[in-house]
């Protein structure tokens, strides 16, 4: 068996056994894919929309100050990030801030407001998972979160490859 030049051969997955479906990206994708439309109803009611949500929940956490940051935290384009960002402005939910030590940046702070608004719609997702995961052992949950965090943090540190790895051809028997 061959690798990919700077990846292991060895290791969960090997090619001749291999199906997509087992695949961590395509769960993940899929589990996203899921959940999406459930989280949008979920937020269908409500003053703000789950985008919307989601971004008060970054600045809230920590992940993430600006509209930049806030669109590659969820692959967005940023253009509706700031979108976004400006009506949330205007309803006084987030306050903008030019940085003091670089112009051309824009921190962003959540407001009293929005603070609540966050709170406030939060149990909207608490309760969706808690359902979801309803009969699930909570140490079986605990380790799916310990281990996608993990997995969370080993992408962001790896560099992302430019082009595709150059594989060697394997020869098949005739």
């Amino acid at each position: 068996m061959t690798a990919a030049k700077g990846f292991p051969s060895k290791g969960f997955y090997q090619v001749e056994s291999f199906t997509g479906c087992k695949s961590i990206g395509y769960l993940v994708r899929r589990l996203h894919t899921l959940v999406l439309p459930h989280a949008e109803a979920l937020f269908a009611d409500a003053e703000l929309s789950f985008s919307q949500w989601v971004i008060l929940m970054a600045v809230r956490d920590g992940k993430a100050d600006t509209c930049a940051e806030i669109a590659r935290h969820m692959n967005h384009d940023t253009g509706a990030i700031t979108r976004l960002v400006d009506q949330m402005e205007k309803r006084g939910l987030i306050a903008r801030a030019r940085s003091t030590t670089d112009r051309r940046i824009v921190h962003l702070k959540l407001l009293p407001p929005g603070k609540a608004m966050a709170k406030a719609l939060t149990p909207r997702i608490v309760d969706f998972w808690n359902h979801i995961l309803a009969g699930v052992p909570t140490a079986d949950v605990n380790k799916l979160v310990a281990l996608l965090t993990d997995l969370n943090a080993r992408l962001e540190a790896a560099p992302l490859r430019k082009t595709a790895p150059k594989v060697r051809k394997r020869k098949v028997a005739a």
